[in-house]
């Protein structure tokens, strides 16, 4: 694993923010637009997958980490289940569901390779180091 300075730097954060905004995208859509309540729940869903990477990194300890990374791979499970909600009221089509589903289902993978990264890891964390 490459040294990770910012949150920005994580792949997985760098997924997540992808997966956002095609969230914002597909639910722009005529008939998704106004759906009040999905639309504002699976954005929500979104925004709290890379919100709770940001935080959990920004923490400074890997046990902390390893919790927030928890709580947005639930989110992202919360998007997908979300996401099926949209295609049976017809919000979105087969394609646009199929394409965003694997990538959250790819964002979900990488969230728990890194939460075991951190969890077989010796790391403690950056708030851990010894400073002179």
């Amino acid at each position: 694993m490459s040294t990770i300075v910012h949150f920005e730097d994580l792949e997985t954060w760098q997924k997540a923010r992808i997966l956002s905004g095609k969230i914002y995208s597909i639910s722009n859509g005529a008939a998704f637009s106004k759906d009040f309540e999905l639309k504002g729940q699976i954005r929500s869903a979104a925004v709290s997958v890379m919100s709770n990477i940001a935080e959990g990194y920004e923490r400074g300890g890997d046990k902390e980490f390893v919790q927030f990374l928890s709580l947005a791979k639930g989110s992202c499970g919360e998007v997908r289940s979300q996401l099926y909600v949209a295609l049976d009221q017809q919000y979105i089509r087969p394609d646009e569901f199929a394409d965003i589903c694997a990538h959250a289902k790819e964002v979900s993978r990488l969230i728990a390779g890194l939460m075991k990264y951190l969890q077989q890891s010796s790391f403690r964390g950056s708030k851990y180091k010894h400073r002179s």
